[in-house]
């Protein structure tokens, strides 16, 4: 049964990544934090791609209690690790794969920070990059597992810890290079993330582990206000001496603040852009990822920007501590040169969110004082599921809904 936050509450997952951090930890940390293995073995399924095992397997770490994910590549030639793979590549394959919603979003967030960065670092535009090892399979493993863990624990929001780097040179597909390597500095300057050194020539934070963090997290720094239900240790291969190689990760639940409900309400942030060209569809995708990145909502306004052009403002309301966090991405994910911010007051309802059985399937319901909503993606898929009309499932969803308040 996948958990959800209580009442009023939002579900956290914070990432203690001063040991280093790297996708497979990421992925293992969040499993042994209860994400069901299944669940995320079933969701990389839905990428339509073989060649790969993924496995996971309890180890120590410097006398710390660890899960490890091994993701083991079927490789037909010495080179394959080191293959070339263009991000467009990844985005189509991300785009035609039975993924939730969410974890499609996330993931595909994740590569495109990645090509804003590597098209820097060589010059190329973010969509005619070619990624190395962090576009080998395995890493698209990590990444589209990392995504569909965070689903399987509910996740909605995302924090990070000061990240930590090793020194020295460190061996890639280019030769030697600097540790850390120039796409993981980029990622974690861009989202002007806090490090701390390690006295290491190890690479303990690697390009897919700083692109998790610095497209999921919603800010960095010490763990937020929060009440922890479980903790995660997701192991890395080296078992080190002097420090157990675990990225931790705390799972937990944050009440809504108390002001929400207060005549006075409680500030939110209005990040704005106007946007002049921009598709559809990319605007489509950004509310999305504005969404899955913790905003309270996003939204896409008609309008006419001078010399009659035609033109979108794009929105997201958010809390002041997800503001870096959720500019970066309106920046990442338009190219607009430019946002503003207003600060508003906001006066949320109280609702909870259960869930009805319609013919053997299971649809999200919020109930508040006054109304019941049924979640129309769960909807959807049980009226494509049963061969019925969309409405049909809605009516019986809400029903039902309904019949359980009557009886409590």
């Amino acid at each position: 049964m996948t958990p959800s936050a209580p009442d009023g509450q939002t579900r956290l997952a914070w990432f203690n990544c001063q040991a280093g951090v790297a996708g497979d930890m990421t992925m293992a940390a969040l499993v042994d934090a209860g994400a069901d293995p299944h669940t995320v073995g079933h969701t990389i399924a839905g990428l339509g791609i073989d060649g790969y095992a993924l496995t996971f397997e309890r180890v120590q770490r410097c006398g710390v209690g660890a899960t490890w994910a091994n993701v083991l590549v079927h490789q037909h030639d010495e080179n394959q690790d080191h293959a070339h793979r263009p991000v467009s590549e990844i985005y189509e394959l991300l785009d035609r794969a039975d993924l939730p919603q969410r974890v499609r979003v996330r993931a595909t967030s994740v590569f495109r920070q990645l090509a804003d960065v590597e098209g820097a670092i060589h010059g190329v535009a973010p969509n005619d990059v070619e990624l190395h090892e962090v576009g080998a399979l395995d890493a698209i493993v990590d990444v589209v597992g990392v995504c569909a863990a965070l689903e399987s624990l509910a996740i909605d929001e995302i924090r990070c810890s000061p990240v930590a780097l090793g020194t020295g040179t460190i061996t890639s597909a280019h030769g030697m290079i600097p540790n850390p390597a120039p796409a993981t500095a980029a990622l974690l300057a861009a989202a002007a993330a806090p490090v701390v050194g390690l006295d290491t020539t190890l690479e303990v934070t690697t390009p897919t582990g700083a692109a998790l963090m610095t497209a999921l997290s919603a800010g960095f720094g010490a763990a937020p206000t929060m009440t922890p239900s479980t903790v995660g240790y997701g192991a890395g291969t080296a078992d080190v001496a002097e420090r157990a190689n675990v990225v931790q990760v705390l799972i937990g639940e944050r009440a809504a603040d108390v002001s929400e409900q207060s005549s006075e309400g409680s500030d939110v942030v209005l990040l704005e852009a106007n946007v002049d060209d921009v598709t559809g569809e990319v605007l489509a995708h950004t509310v999305s990822v504005l969404l899955a990145m913790g905003a309270h909502d996003a939204w896409t306004t008609p309008i006419v920007m001078k010399k009659g052009r035609p033109a979108h403002t794009v929105s997201a309301l958010c809390d002041p501590s997800s503001i870096d966090a959720i500019r970066h991405a309106i920046v990442i994910e338009t190219g607009t040169l430019g946002i503003r911010a207003s600060t508003l007051k906001r006066w949320p309802q109280r609702r909870s969110m259960t869930s009805v059985d319609v013919e053997g399937h299971q649809i999200g319901v919020k109930i508040s004082d006054h109304r019941i909503k049924v979640e129309f993606d769960d909807a959807a898929r049980a009226a494509q599921s049963l061969g019925l009309p969309v409405r049909i499932v809605l009516d019986r969803a809400s029903a039902a809904a309904a019949n359980s308040i009557s009886r409590l």
